[in-house]
């Protein structure tokens, strides 16, 4: 049965986090609250529990679970190829609601999806969720709802869509925010837009003037 962990609550919010980590680390999947939307989250090093989570939302592996992270340090072991320009989105937007397609390191054993061996990677600006990355490590997260069903903005939303499938929801509140992250792709020379989401691409190119925005 699902434990659920109200975070405003010190004590609550303590033990939540440490069920949270413990249940990742037993492949278990996770609900918590980011800046955007609620995520369903699961080890990104554990490959069933991945298939899980795409399980549980009701997703092939035709679209692939992004991965979060607690630090910018982390991208050293994740990706490669990591241009200066995305270096400088890193610098300016994280954390916060800016998710980077990369290419990711040939050494990763991960299996996120059909992912064309690119990962798409975000430090979301929540301290719940970044204490909970900085403790387990990279994370698979996708929005916690059923795959064509509005993503969640409360944990009970999320609980009524998941139900027992997930082992752990941390309550953090509402999310400030409905607006999804912008995403943009790194794996060329050239940044690209490929969703606007809370930055706007006039707000990226004042970081990065070259920004092209996807067909």
């Amino acid at each position: 049965m699902a434990r659920r962990y109200d975070c405003s609550e010190a004590t609550d919010r303590k033990t939540g986090l440490r069920e949270a980590a413990s249940a990742v680390r037993r492949g278990e999947l996770v609900v918590l609250p980011t800046d955007t939307v609620y995520g369903i989250g699961a080890d990104a090093f554990s490959p069933e529990a991945v298939s899980d989570l795409l399980e549980a939302k009701g997703r092939g592996r035709g679209m692939p679970s992004p991965v979060l992270v607690g630090t910018p340090n982390t991208l050293h072991g994740i990706v490669t190829d990591f241009s200066e320009s995305a270096w400088e989105l890193v610098d300016a937007f994280w954390p916060g609601a800016l998710t980077l397609v990369a290419r990711q390191q040939p050494s990763l054993t991960w299996d996120l999806g059909e992912t064309g061996d690119t990962v798409a990677v975000r430090m979301p600006l929540h301290p719940v969720a970044i204490e909970l990355l900085t403790e387990v490590g990279p994370m698979a997260v996708s929005s916690a709802n059923l795959t064509g069903h509005p993503a969640p903005q409360t944990c009970d939303d999320a609980q009524d869509m998941l139900g027992d499938s997930v082992a752990v929801y941390l309550d953090g509140g509402p999310t400030p925010d409905t607006v999804p992250s912008s995403i943009v792709d790194v794996t060329g020379p050239v940044p690209v837009l490929l969703r606007a989401g809370a930055l706007s691409a006039e707000e990226l190119r004042k970081v990065v003037p070259e920004l092209r925005e996807g067909s």
